[in-house]
């Protein structure tokens, strides 16, 4: 896809998003290896693992940790400078990292307790997860530069999506499984169990498509339907039926699960993105809105009962009530240890009815408030700053990509109140990703509001004859 240059006054609002040179600008985009990773987290199921490694060698974890690993060594070697790139996103998951870091230094010298072998590897796959999410945070930041990359980005996250909801389609209208041919087709790879794909609700059969569970469909198909959208109304290189399709299996996969989060990040998702969207296409989203929940509804059986009878259970719900009868025991641990917890992934519930399910309060438990104001940054701060982001900019297509990601964010903020969502392995990756691509959409805002400022004074101001040149060093692309 082209892309335009930085040249003067009256210079295109894509190309003027980008901070790097020109003679940059034109050899750069988002690379192979970054799109398929997007598209890994949804294709490869997550209980198949690398044995060596264990249950952190998933194929999408396996891809993140080799970017992140590539960034390091083009830092060390001096091929571009790390902290030239800075947003609210690379703050909130090294603020999470350091915390994760003090709590399993403590867990390994023992301070915290509890030091097994055991508890030592749940640590050891935290790392893991949090070198991979800082992966894709940093990446994401770095090489989605312009309009033009966001959309090449944001077509392979949703085609994964895509093909994890046409999964749970085949699941709830067939009951049967096609992630089981994986495990086939995948040498080298090792079921490590923990997934689960059907459950009985009500009248229905909830299903998980290629994820673990079927919450954790319903809040990841909630977190991208508002990209999903913006893809709807802006990616006019590609068929409309094609872009029709994304909502609608969103849309689909989240009633199939039956959840309340799956409702809850509906509606939060939809609140934070509309009011962002121009005129015309905000009008067009008001009006569809009941029409495509109505067809649903009529054309599932059973639906609309069973999300009834979800939505509106009192606390004889046995879902509910273990979630609440969970703080006293949640407060005496947090009390035991209160600033580093157990150590990082290391609350294992002795029973169903013990499970933590909630986020916030797992964070708490198994890395003290210091962890728990880690995670509350980490799942907070990168949504609110794109909200407020999409507010300053007078481009209408970039302001609704900005509401459309930081709604994302906020969906995964809110709905893990409602289950233990990084310990989910769609999630724990789908999330970085939004905040490494609001990142990427916060520094166009950014360069967008300096491009204006500068244009403002572009007549008045000599221009230095620097000639051809050469990109300074640390400002050339460090993968390809």
């Amino acid at each position: 896809m082209s892309r335009t240059v930085e040249d003067g006054p009256g210079r295109s609002a894509r190309g003027r998003r980008s901070s790097l040179p020109a003679a940059v600008q034109a050899t750069t985009g988002v690379p192979f290896l970054i799109r398929a990773m997007a598209i890994c987290i949804f294709f490869f199921p997550s209980s198949m693992v690398f044995k060596p490694i264990g249950a952190a060698g998933t194929v999408p974890m396996i891809l993140a940790v080799v970017v992140f690993g590539l960034w390091v060594c083009s830092s060390i070697f001096g091929l571009h400078d790390p902290l030239r790139v800075r947003h609210p996103g690379r703050l909130a998951v090294g603020v999470l990292f350091l915390a994760t870091s003090a709590s399993y230094v403590a867990l390994y010298a023992g301070i915290t307790g509890g030091s097994t072998e055991v508890a030592r590897a749940s640590g050891d796959r935290w790392m893991i997860l949090l070198l991979a999410s800082s992966g894709i945070v940093i990446a994401l930041g770095e090489v989605v530069r312009t309009m033009d990359d966001a959309i090449v980005f944001i077509r392979a996250l949703l085609a994964g999506a895509m093909f994890c909801c046409l999964v749970a389609a085949v699941q709830f209208f067939f009951h049967f499984n096609p992630m089981e041919w994986f495990r086939i087709a995948m040498p080298g790879f090792d079921y490590n169990g923990g997934d689960t794909p059907f459950q009985s609700r009500g009248a229905l059969l909830r299903v998980a498509g290629s994820t673990f569970h079927s919450i954790e469909l319903a809040v990841v198909s909630a977190m991208l339907l508002p990209l999903s959208i913006w893809r709807v109304i802006y990616d006019r290189h590609r068929p409309l039926i094609l872009r029709l399709l994304g909502p609608s299996l969103l849309i689909f996969a989240i009633a199939s699960t039956v959840s309340r989060s799956g409702i809850l990040g509906l509606i939060t998702g939809l609140a934070m993105f509309i009011p962002l969207l121009p005129r015309t296409p905000r009008l067009w989203a008001l009006l569809a809105a009941p029409l495509v929940l109505g067809a649903l509804f009529l054309g599932v059986p059973g639906l609309v009962s069973t999300l009834t009878s979800t939505v509106t259970s009192s606390d004889s719900d046995p879902s509910i009530t273990t979630r609440t009868n969970n703080f006293p025991r949640v407060e005496a641990m947090v009390s035991d240890r209160p600033w580093l917890g157990l150590g990082p992934g290391n609350y294992v519930a002795d029973s169903a009815i013990h499970i933590l399910d909630n986020q916030y309060l797992n964070a708490a438990v198994t890395q003290g408030l210091v962890g728990l104001v880690a995670i509350t940054v980490y799942l907070v701060l990168p949504g609110v700053s794109n909200i407020m982001a999409a507010r300053s900019t007078r481009d209408p297509q970039l302001r609704s990509l900005a509401g459309a990601v930081g709604a994302g964010a906020i969906v995964a903020g809110v709905c893990s109140l409602t289950f233990d969502s990084m310990s989910f392995p769609v999630f724990a990756l789908t999330y970085p990703v939004l905040v490494g691509l609001g990142g990427a959409v916060w520094l166009m805002i950014r360069n967008e509001t300096k491009s204006a400022v500068r244009d403002e004074s572009y007549l008045s101001l000599p221009v230095p004859n620097v000639g051809a040149g050469r990109p300074p060093k640390g400002e050339g692309p460090w993968i390809r």
